[in-house]
């Protein structure tokens, strides 16, 4: 069993906290757990917009807080982010991910990131082993 206390990783464990531009995440699972999924509570700053592509991951994200919206670049479309609000990018959609308040998620990763990932270029995580 694992148990893992959000407050107690901020203050004790920096490797868990990952920041970039205008967002930081916690990463509650990582790879090394040995899930097969990675879970992170991610914060992005209010006024903020990032262009994502994840192609070598899936990713579920629920909303916990703030509003905001989320563009599919393929089709244009539009949906509204709020509490409440689940969307899953299950065909690697590059997206524009956009905070009107500060938004905070809840997010799965598959396969799981270990932690070390950051941007590229493209939107996308690189694929990474443990």
């Amino acid at each position: 069993m694992i148990v893992r206390d959000f407050n107690d990783i901020i203050k004790n464990d920096p490797d868990r906290v990952v920041s970039d531009a205008k967002w930081s995440s916690v990463r509650m699972l990582l790879a090394q757990d040995g899930m097969g999924f990675s879970f992170h509570i991610t914060f992005l700053e209010e006024g903020s917009e990032h262009t994502f592509e994840y192609k070598n991951h899936f990713e579920s994200v629920y909303c916990m807080q703030g509003s905001g919206s989320i563009t599919d670049v393929a089709t244009g479309e539009k949906h509204y982010i709020k509490p409440g609000v689940m969307y899953a990018l299950d065909k690697h959609d590059r997206h524009v991910l956009r905070a009107e308040e500060e938004l905070v998620m809840a997010c799965v990763f598959n396969p799981p990131v270990t932690g070390a990932e950051v941007h590229r270029e493209d939107g996308s995580y690189a694929l990474e082993t443990c």
